[in-house]
């Protein structure tokens, strides 16, 4: 099994999770969300965890085509940017998040990115 398959198959059903469990749990979401934004510890910890993440999958996938395939690599490069900045300025990454936050479709929007990248990823992992 290639690395493309291997981590569509891991990553996309990952994201449907992600998605469907925003859109189901909407209140809880929003609560975790406000007791995150009040943590700028929180904020650090969470970019130690998920820079590792983005690290192995440029490190494994670091493959610019035109095709579906490239979707992972930004994820790769979407996430070590996202971990730099929480471990670099955590305040800063708190006040972008409060900002986006605010904003009364951010939820579903993050949703919708979540299901559309989940579910082609998937496909292409299990079906094609």
């Amino acid at each position: 099994m290639s690395t493309s398959i291997f981590l569509a198959r891991l990553i996309g059903p990952f994201f449907l999770i992600v998605a469907v469990s925003l859109l189901i749990n909407q209140a809880q979401f929003r609560t975790i969300a406000e007791e995150f934004m009040r943590s700028p510890a929180l904020v650090f910890l969470t970019g130690l965890m998920i820079l590792p993440v983005g690290l192995a999958l440029v490190l494994t996938h670091n493959v610019w085509t035109a095709d579906w395939r490239v979707l992972i690599t930004i994820l790769g490069w979407l996430t070590i940017v996202s971990a730099t900045l929480r471990l670099a300025a955590p305040h800063q990454a708190l006040n972008m998040g409060r900002r986006l936050y605010a904003k009364p479709n951010t939820l579903y929007v993050a949703a919708g990115i979540w299901l559309v990248v989940g579910a082609v990823l998937t496909f292409f992992g299990y079906v094609r």
